[in-house]
């Protein structure tokens, strides 16, 4: 999509400093947003800003928050509006799986507890903490737009990857109820990708190779997704073109979802 349209808007972008947060950092800024960058790994979230601000002129700010914990969320939400003067895109974005790969029948509670915490309670707490603001902002037509990632595993459960694909299962849901009740000045929509070369698979697309293997799958359109292809729908969301579009889940998986 041409121009800038998101001129003299923030963007937040949870999960910032790798994989799709980190495509989405390029992609928003150079779409003229200003960017808060929220990641648990300052290492690698200085790193991010660091190559992304090479790329733009527009504010590129890391704040480095577990989006678990309400007191940091709360405190990264208002150092938030203190650098920018609005948040627009909110790209509720960060996540992790359990690499136990126990069937539901073993799954530790400390393990059930950690992705939950991260991806479903975390999602929760950072719209919370921002929404308030967001819907007094003076834009027109809408005040703001949420996106949210969850995963086919919502829909294509793996039996070992259970608290993974519960926890999306629960975004998708929530995302929805997001969307009624902000209704009419937020969209809520949701990004579900299918298997892509992103931290969730260790980068390693070998890995992906042999986990599609082991299931006996294959990708209809033959190949493994990019972060791009996630961020090419996340410009779309977040662009005028989608202002009549909420409460809905984009599957981008290659034809895996068929």
């Amino acid at each position: 999509m041409e121009g800038k349209f998101l001129e003299g808007k923030g963007a937040l972008i949870t999960g910032g400093a790798s994989g799709f947060g980190r495509g989405a950092a390029y992609t928003l800024s150079e779409k003229g947003a200003d960017v808060v960058l929220v990641d648990i790994n300052e290492d690698l979230l200085e790193e991010t800003t660091k190559k992304v601000q090479q790329t733009t002129n527009k504010k590129i700010i890391p704040i480095v928050c577990d989006v678990s914990k309400s007191d940091q969320v709360n405190a990264m939400a208002k150092q938030t509006f203190e650098e920018l003067d609005n948040v627009f895109i909110l790209f509720n974005n960060a996540g992790m799986a359990d690499y136990s790969l126990r069937d539901i029948t073993k799954v530790k509670e400390e393990d059930w507890d950690r992705v939950m915490n991260v991806n479903l309670k975390g999602q929760w707490l950072v719209a919370n903490s921002l929404l308030k603001k967001m819907r007094k902002q003076p834009f027109e037509p809408l005040a703001g737009k949420m996106i949210c990632t969850s995963s086919q595993g919502s829909k294509l459960l793996s039996p070992i990857l259970p608290t993974y694909c519960i926890s999306k299962a629960g975004v998708n849901a929530m995302a929805k109820l997001f969307a009624k009740a902000l209704a009419p000045k937020i969209t809520v929509n949701t990004i579900l990708p299918g298997v892509h070369t992103t931290g969730i698979y260790l980068n390693s697309e070998d890995l992906i190779k042999t986990m599609l293997k082991a299931g006996n799958t294959r990708i209809p359109l033959g190949r493994i997704g990019t972060v791009e292809d996630v961020t090419n729908v996340l410009m779309f969301l977040a662009s005028p073109a989608s202002d009549y579009i909420t409460g809905q889940e984009f599957l981008v998986t290659g034809g895996l979802a068929i």
